[in-house]
């Protein structure tokens, strides 16, 4: 038995419809007349935004899944049964002979008019909690006026009510352990009471309409069940203001023996959730007996995107894996969802891959690949990231920079309990000028936990710190050799900041750590004959900080440079140089294996990956990007010294307004300095508050996080007051991106390379063309194998 199932808001994307205009133009026409304006050009070029605005979204997402519908049906026979999501249950309602195409398109617009006229409120995606504890946390925050929107999966809640509302729940869902939230960009409380004026508009709209029965079965939002023959215009009228019952409908069309489902919609957005809800433990019933379905082939992603899902042969309720990776789902607007759990799929196993780069790397660091993911700010190398990759025979650096100790603590203790990983995962260590004392903090938390590999990263010399790190339980055996048992992987961009890395630590440091308990005798006898850090990332430029550095110097150089210093220090176990900055194809990490690098590190193409901690609407920006989308920024933590990051440009002015405030503070001696016009420009577009509301802010971050001294120098210097209020927008654009503040877009900070763009070159066209498949185990196997397959070809030929 075989369903259809059509994607609702959230699918839309710029382009969508592409090869299905000139195919049906008779379609196009009737469409064209309806809106009063071109559809090709809303869906292709996306006039002034207005793809995602919800009066627009809704008929021209209906138009495309109808064109694709319609091209289905003219090459094969038609579904069993049918269901949309939200928006989407109007295409399945088409499909089933209720309506025609234009009466479809009419009933659309006016629903997309109806609800676009919504304001006031917001929609917000919970992942990781059933409805029933949604329900019990709504009650405990006083969250009494929002209403749960899409009841998605079993661990899938979208809720919806007024804005102010959602902020306590927002908080609430944070302070709950296993859950995280989404705000989704939505301008009205969608599927809640609160659009019960827009519901009794629209009831009196369709009772001017004629339905006929469908004459396929249909699936309705609002049940769960079949549509009546008489009930169209009821269940219509009801489901703006009802909860979509997606978990329900799957559960039906398994009873009713679904075997294959096909999605239609220009993103794969229902696949992931149909996985979720037939992978659950308890096997749904059928009326015949025969096996669950549950396992969805991966394919190249198509436009508008087509989804078959088969029912593979085994035992009901058995886990039966696609040939690649399940993906996972990301809500971003109504009907998205956010990721779920999945099981882990079997690592690729490649003879060759596994050989490249250093066998004493792998050795020493018990990996499958001579690669590493690196950290990546403020927990986006989440702690969901770093024990998948050590699932799969790698590690990954949780991103401890810009966190606080408590939550930094939360994920170690996450990490030590996870199974399966066997040591494999580890913390980034990033040095802070600008914070006193932190660095010393983050190390005693390490060491109070055990963790044994950091990553080193932003320091321009070895810190008492990091010798502390790496030598604490350092011995020597019972021939003499110095051991450590803890790794730093440094990361540096500069020949002589890895020179001091690559030798030993110095005597005076030692002699003050031992005097202070920092380190035993025995410790500090073990360190004199072993390296700070015995592997050296080279950093080219890359996203986030950057000197701009370029790997095909820095490689070979810092190769060379290892050498010379193994053979200089004595040292048993020689120096080993990874690369990282710009990898993201095989052809790139093949190029590193041939500069020398014994290793690489990966960066900018794990953002874009399901387990990744940043917000679905960066996720969605970054695979849109191309190479040359970046451009580079004051940095917020050293905007005083100039330092700059890598970051995104298209689709943010982040970069553009962050290097104009570098700019004015270059240039004036406080924030009285500034003329009316820029005072008015910083308010509105940077700040988003006045200036004095800005301070009073600042003030209480510096005196809650312990620096109170820096606003004691503001006060006595205006241009400290500026740096200070200026950072501030850095802080917050951060936040904002991470949060997927849909209010703040255009202020977005992503850091990111180049290679987030070429890896979506790479990919395009394949199963990891959506981000949801990426997951990061994946991208690391297409990388590794790729690069083998590149090198023995290019090998091949030059033989």
């Amino acid at each position: 038995m075989k369903a259809w199932l059509f994607a609702g808001q959230g699918a839309q994307r710029a382009g969508m419809g592409e090869r299905l205009f000139d195919r049906f133009p008779e379609y196009v026409a009737v469409a064209d007349g309806v809106l009063g304006e071109s559809v090709r050009a809303l869906c292709l070029d996306d006039p002034d935004g207005r793809l995602n605005r919800t009066r627009w979204t809704q008929p021209a997402l209906y138009v495309v899944n109808a064109l694709a519908c319609a091209e289905a049906l003219a090459e094969g026979p038609g579904p069993d049964v049918l269901a949309g999501h939200s928006l989407g249950e109007y295409n399945a309602l088409l499909a089933a002979g209720c309506f025609d195409f234009e009466t479809g398109l009419r009933i659309v617009q006016r629903r997309g008019e109806l609800m676009g006229e919504a304001d006031g409120g917001a929609m917000l995606a919970v992942v990781g909690l059933p409805p029933d504890a949604v329900r019990a946390l709504l009650d405990r925050c006083g969250a009494a006026d929002v209403d749960l929107a899409n009841l998605n999966t079993a661990t899938q809640v979208v809720v919806s009510g007024p804005a102010e509302s959602m902020k306590e729940v927002r908080t609430a869902v944070r302070a709950t352990p296993g859950a995280r939230c989404v705000p989704l960009a939505t301008s009205g409380a969608f599927h809640s009471r609160h659009m019960r004026p827009a519901q009794e508009r629209f009831a009196a709209f369709l009772d001017t309409i004629e339905f006929r029965p469908p004459h396929i079965p249909v699936i309705a939002n609002v049940t769960g069940r079949r549509y009546p023959a008489d009930g169209v215009a009821d269940l219509l009228a009801r489901q703006i203001a009802a909860p979509v019952r997606w978990h329900e409908t799957v559960r039906e069309l398994l009873r009713q023996g679904v075997t294959e489902a096909r999605e239609f919609g220009p993103r794969p957005m229902l696949r992931p959730m149909w996985e979720s809800v037939v992978a659950e433990t308890e096997p749904v019933p059928q009326p015949q007996p025969q096996p669950v379905p549950v396992s969805l082939p991966d394919r190249p992603s198509a436009e508008p995107v087509e989804t078959s899902v088969t029912v593979p042969s085994g035992q009901p309720g058995q886990r039966v894996e696609a040939p690649s990776a399940v993906p996972a789902a990301h809500l971003t607007a109504v009907g998205r969802s956010a990721p779920t759990a999945v099981p882990e799929p079997e690592p690729v196993r490649d003879p060759a891959a596994a050989r490249l780069g250093s066998g004493e790397f792998r050795q020493d660091h018990g990996l499958r690949y001579a690669y590493l993911a690196g950290s990546m700010f403020r927990g986006v190398s989440s702690v969901e990231l770093v024990a998948r990759l050590g699932r799969a025979g790698m590690r990954g650096y949780f991103g401890a920079g810009g966190l606080d100790l408590g939550t930094v603590e939360k994920a170690i203790s996450e990490l030590a309990r996870t199974p399966g990983l066997d040591g494999r995962y580890g913390v980034n260590l990033l040095h802070d000028l600008t914070h006193p004392g932190a660095e010393d903090a983050l190390v005693d938390l390490l060491l109070r936990h055990d963790v044994r590999h950091v990553e080193a990263a932003a320091f321009a010399t070895v810190t008492p710190a990091v010798v502390r790190f790496r030598f604490t339980g350092a011995q020597r055996t019972a021939d003499g050799t110095p051991v450590a048992v803890r790794t730093v992987v440094a990361k540096c961009s500069r020949p002589e900041v890895a020179e001091q890395f690559m030798a030993p630590p110095g005597e005076e440091l030692l002699r003050r750590l031992v005097t202070e308990g920092a380190l035993t005798p025995a410790e500090a006898d073990a360190a004199r004959g072993l390296p700070v850090a015995q592997d050296i990332c080279v950093e080219g430029d890359s996203a986030g900080h950057t000197d701009g550095g370029v790997s095909l110097a820095l490689v070979p150089t810092t190769a060379a440079l290892a050498e010379q210093l193994t053979a200089r220090y004595g040292y048993a176990r020689r120096l080993r140089v990874g690369a990282c900055g710009g990898l993201g194809t095989p052809e790139a990490v093949a190029a590193a294996f041939v500069l020398g690098a014994d290793f690489v590190v990966t960066g900018s193409v794990n953002q874009c990956s399901p387990q990744a901690g940043t917000s679905d609407a960066v996720k969605d920006l970054l695979a849109g990007m191309d190479v040359q989308d970046t451009a580079y920024a004051p940095a917020g933590d050293l905007f005083e010294l100039g330092s700059r990051v890598q970051v995104v440009r298209k689709g943010t002015l982040f970069a553009a307004r962050a290097n104009k405030l570098y700019q004015l503070y270059r240039s004036h001696a406080g924030l009285a300095d500034l003329d009316e016009a820029t005072r008015t420009w910083l308010e509105r577009d940077c700040l988003r508050a006045p200036l004095d509301q800005v301070w009073k802010q600042t003030c209480a971050h510096y005196r809650d996080t312990g620096r109170a001294h820096e606003i004691e120098r503001a006060e006595r210097d205006p241009r400290h007051r500026m740096a200070l209020v200026f950072k501030s927008y850095f802080a917050r654009t951060s936040r904002a991106a991470q949060d997927g503040d849909p209010t703040e877009r255009a202020n977005y900070q992503v850091h990111c390379g180049p290679a987030a763009g070429a890896f979506n070159r790479c990919v395009r066209g394949t199963a990891l063309e959506p981000w949801p498949e990426r997951h990061v185990e994946r991208i690391a196997d297409l990388l590794m194998t790729g690069a083998a397959r590149v090198l023995g070809e290019r090998l091949a030929a030059y033989a």
